[in-house]
């Protein structure tokens, strides 16, 4: 009987233990499940590629904007959407100017140090894809007018961005410099947005130290390789990244320089550090065909989670941060 009940104990508390961790996954926001559900709502064909100006464009930035507020981000200037202007070549997309209105998805959260809050860091991930295609874009199937989802492009660095922002909400101390978390538009027709932020910052220039930017982090390969370009720009930035990378299930490929050609780009051209992040090319890229079932969820959220390390390891450093020239 005493052995029964011995064994009896044991197994309850082997269950309890499971539904401890399985409530502790479901609460953290960085898992496959969350990864898939935002992206394959941004990459849906109601999205209809989500072409600046046009209804699918506008109705990713409201469901970004739904999950800003739902994990309280501040607002600057009393607005989480910072619009803008764009040009659009004659006949692409079938949009009715030559001129649309877009908007980037900003919100922060405050710093827990009274000083270093003072200092911003900078997470984002463009949200807009081309649309239906065509002659006039950069669709690699420019014979072909058909929807381009875009799920690795970039509807999957959305996903990872708003999975490490729920993530850093479930803090009980937030880290030590406040983190800006924002989704451009315009990407692709030439960093607009990043450009637009950048030269519109709601903060003082000076204030910014680090951008972290997510574009293509959905097809982890087999080699879990986790591709990073403009690691050296800040100090140790290189040895914080091989550090965080140990026991992170992936292999971070670690360039100093080689920034790259997504919106971190606009930061490093303005004298902030910039990282960019992406885990490599492939055949669909530009094309109908990167769709969701083409989606690496797990690996998601393992890129999602180091990335997010990274962030936070950033946003509580020590020593000061400062931009290190790496052309």
């Amino acid at each position: 009987m005493m052995l029964f009940l011995k064994n009896l104990k044991r197994k309850l508390f082997l269950i309890s233990v499971f539904f401890l961790n399985t409530t502790i996954n479901a609460q953290d926001g960085i898992n496959a499940k969350t990864f898939y559900k935002h992206d394959k709502y941004l990459s849906s064909d109601k999205m209809e590629g989500r072409f600046p100006g046009t209804k699918g464009n506008n109705d990713a930035a409201a469901y970004i904007r739904k999950y800003f507020k739902k994990y309280e981000l501040k607002k600057f200037n009393e607005n989480y959407y910072q619009s803008f202007q764009l040009f659009v070549k004659e006949g692409i997309n079938k949009v009715k100017s030559d001129t649309v209105t877009t908007q980037n998805v900003v919100g922060y959260i405050e710093g827990s140090d009274e000083k270093l809050k003072k200092e911003f860091i900078v997470i984002g991930a463009h949200y807009d894809h081309w649309g239906w295609g065509g002659i006039a874009s950069n669709s690699k199937k420019k014979d072909t007018v058909a929807i381009h989802n875009g799920a690795d492009d970039n509807a999957s660095g959305v996903s990872a961005l708003l999975c490490i922002l729920e993530k850093v909400s479930q803090l009980e101390i937030k880290p030590k410099r406040s983190i800006i978390f924002i989704s451009f538009s315009g990407e692709e027709q030439g960093l607009f947005g990043s450009k637009y932020f950048v030269n519109n910052l709601p903060v003082p220039k000076e204030a910014v130290k680090v951008m972290l930017n997510m574009d293509m982090v959905g097809r982890l390969n087999v080699e879990n390789q986790i591709f990073m370009g403009g690691a050296g720009t800040f100090p140790d930035g290189v040895e914080l990244m091989k550090k965080i990378g140990v026991k992170s299930g992936l292999n971070p490929v670690i360039h100093a320089g080689g920034v790259g050609g997504s919106d971190h780009v606009s930061f490093y051209k303005s004298s902030i550090a910039a990282i960019g992040f992406h885990t490599g090319g492939h055949p669909q890229y530009h094309t109908p065909e990167d769709d969701i079932d083409l989606i690496n969820f797990e690996g998601g959220a393992l890129v999602s989670r180091y990335i997010y390390n990274a962030l936070v390891a950033i946003a509580n450093y020590s020593q000061p941060l400062y931009f290190i020239n790496q052309d």
